[in-house]
């Protein structure tokens, strides 16, 4: 893919990020950013007790972040530079190497029927989006300062990486800290936040009490509703923050008056005046959108010498399988039968971290995706670690966690995609457990109308 040119602004704003911290506290090395104890909920013992989708008995984590991190070795907190360049690096290698072998030898005279040079062609696209993706996950690296112990280089890098893959890096980087700030906050967290009952029943136009007598989903409806998802999920997400939560007038920014997710509601991850940020962000919005614009330059110069058809085919073909890992990873990182998702009464940082899970993706995803799918759960515990170090860092806080770690690699990089269609099908809203207490009534799951699972709550009228 083509990297981004740079801009005189962009540098110098970048510049000085080393004297003007953003405002990701929870990302840094030195956070102590909710290191309390969870706050306590009463459950009597003779009280219906919490059950995940899947009937089996969900308790509260019972140790805190102090815990979790003395857990880890002090090695792995380390960071390179050097190896942190090493492997954009080889990402970009890999990108270039592949572009070059295509645009040589995938030509009308080695290749002369169209249909054939155009499945390979296919082939250069799945490739360098698996490439792309890695170097997507790299700048997301970046954004965490796990890349380097140098701020200044970490922001430029990922500026650069970023912006290549027409990412807002800095828009992206602050929302995304409070994502790490708020998981499985229902009111708080920007990603993938679950319907609750009435909000999916309003969506369907069901009534609320009648939703476990629907009959289910077709399968072809799944499948039409997951491409769509993975197809679009992302612009859509820095668009119109589709997926992320639509409490804005409730944040501690004060901006989200009269402003909703979804077109022209005036929340995106563009405009200075989005309610995802405070005003002093104003000038990090304004510098990913130049990032932005000039990507965009430099691709509307090469469709223009080379032609729009080869640009269609050069980046944005893989640009788009970069969405797709992107939308897929995140969607399966924090949606799953097991996990819980807690109303503002209930919700800590260890236990929103916890409400996550880690996946395999075999080579793909240990040496393309730099592990970013595999030790996804520690990564919500300590951000800054890098990912080369993260294996050993996941192996030892799992004891600390106990049952509250969640895993699911059955069937590995098959069962990874398949859960894109089982997780769809199970997790469709959200509600507390029948019969728990009133405490717990603040914690909620997963519920579905095609008969998967646990039967959801049945409502009085």
């Amino acid at each position: 893919m083509p990297p981004s040119t740079s801009a005189a602004p962009a540098a110098a704003a970048i510049a000085t990020s080393s004297q003007t911290p953003l405002p990701l506290s929870s990302l840094e090395p030195d956070s102590n950013v909710n290191k309390e104890r969870p706050r306590k909920l009463s459950q009597k013992d003779d009280a219906v007790p919490m059950v995940d989708t899947n009937g089996d008995v969900f308790q509260l984590p019972d140790y805190t972040i102090r815990d979790i991190r003395k857990a880890i070795p002090p090695e792995c907190f380390e960071r390179s530079a050097l190896r942190g360049l090493g492997y954009i690096a080889r990402d970009i290698t890999l990108l270039s190497t592949t572009f070059w072998l295509f645009h040589h030898f995938v030509t009308p005279e080695n290749v002369p029927p169209t249909i054939a040079r155009g499945l390979l062609w296919s082939v250069y696209g799945f490739l360098n989006g698996l490439f792309g993706t890695g170097l997507w996950v790299m700048g997301h690296e970046c954004g965490h300062q796990s890349l380097s112990p140098s701020k200044v280089l970490n922001d430029t890098v990922g500026f650069i990486v970023h912006s290549s893959l027409l990412v807002p890096y800095f828009s992206w980087k602050i929302s995304h800290g409070k994502h790490h700030k708020a998981t499985g906050h229902m009111e708080r967290d920007m990603v993938f936040v679950p319907r609750t009952r009435s909000e999916f029943a309003k969506r369907v136009g069901i009534a609320i009490e009648n939703l476990s007598e629907v009959v289910e989903d077709a399968p072809l409806y799944s499948f039409f509703m997951i491409f769509a998802r993975q197809l679009l999920g992302w612009p859509f997400y820095l668009l119109a923050n589709r997926t992320g939560h639509n409490y804005h007038e409730r944040q501690p920014e004060g901006r989200g008056k009269n402003k909703t997710n979804g077109w022209g509601g005036g929340v995106n991850h563009f405009s200075p005046s989005s309610p995802l940020y405070e005003a002093k962000d104003a000038k990090w919005i304004i510098v990913s959108d130049i990032g932005i614009l000039a990507t965009l330059a430099a691709l509307y110069s090469i469709g223009s010498m080379f032609g729009w058809s080869n640009l269609a085919v050069w980046y944005f073909l893989p640009y788009l399988w970069v969405n797709h890992w992107l939308v897929a990873i995140t969607y399966l990182q924090h949606t799953d039968a097991t996990l819980p998702h807690y109303d503002s009464q209930a919700w800590t940082y260890v236990r929103g971290a916890a409400a996550t899970i880690d996946r395999d993706l075999g080579f793909v995803g240990r040496h393309l995706f730099h592990g970013i799918a595999e030790t996804h759960v520690l990564h919500h515990y300590v951000s800054v670690i890098p990912f080369y170090n993260a294996d050993k860092a996941s192996e030892a806080i799992i004891p600390v966690m106990g049952r509250h770690y969640h895993s699911n690699t059955k069937g590995g990089p098959v069962g990874f995609v398949k859960a894109l269609y089982t997780n769809f099908r199970e997790c469709q809203w959200v509600e507390p457990t029948e019969g728990a207490s009133e405490d717990m009534q603040h914690v909620l799951f997963y519920q579905n109308k095609n008969g998967i699972g646990v039967r959801p709550a049945t409502l009085r009228t």
